[in-house]
């Protein structure tokens, strides 16, 4: 299955890792393209715990793919003004496309179709095509102005999925939060995963009660 993950600069670049990770062990082909601003959070957020940040967003880019995708499944990564990808044109049968996280001026430009670049591209050549995309916004609180942009794309057809995990499944760690809402996204995208417990199938016990 051939999957486009977009990466744009909100907070939340662990969710685009998590997500990365699952496709590619689920074997999808991933074709991945990541804004400058968020290549600027992968550096925040996942790359500065350790040596510090590449000064060059491609060399973010290049050790966010080192770091998740660790699966059968194959990254393209893709330039953010190369229209001549695939992912560009209905005519890929690309069918499902996952944006994570989607800031709130991504989501703006797909509300109202004036797309800049690739991300903003293929997220409108899956509405037009009436295919899957899912949006991951994370950004608290909203003004109106997010409101009405996140009604406009679900009215068009995408699925707007706020990064607002579960705590149902009992987490211990934060990366059980990241990944409840990366198998949410993998869900709607078709792509098989065991990410976490479902609800009535194996039921996780609280620590102190009995099986």
């Amino acid at each position: 299955m051939r999957v486009f993950l977009g990466v744009t600069g909100a907070s939340g670049a662990l969710y685009a890792g998590h997500a990365l990770r699952a496709l590619t062990v689920a074997g999808c082909d991933v074709g991945l393209c990541v804004s400058g601003a968020g290549a600027h959070v992968i550096s925040h957020e996942i790359l500065e715990a350790g040596t510090g940040p590449p000064d060059d967003p491609a060399l973010a880019v290049e050790a966010f793919v080192e770091r998740f995708a660790t699966g059968p499944g194959t990254v393209t990564r893709l330039g953010l003004n190369d229209l001549t990808a695939p992912f560009a044109s209905g005519s890929s049968l690309a069918p499902a496309a996952l944006i994570a996280p989607c800031s709130g001026s991504t989501m703006a430009a797909i509300a109202h179709g004036t797309a800049r670049n690739l991300i903003h591209r293929c997220a409108d050549v899956m509405l037009k095509e009436r295919r899957t995309l899912v949006l991951m916004p994370r950004e608290t609180p909203l003004n109106l102005i997010h409101i009405e942009n996140w009604a406009a794309v679900t009215r068009a057809g995408a699925i707007v999925m706020p990064a607002m995990p579960g705590f149902y499944g009992l987490p211990r760690r934060m990366e059980d939060l990241v990944d409840f809402m990366v198998a949410k996204a993998l869900d709607h995208l078709g792509v098989p995963n065991d990410l976490i417990t479902r609800w009535g199938e194996d039921a996780p016990v609280r620590p102190g009660t009995a099986a």
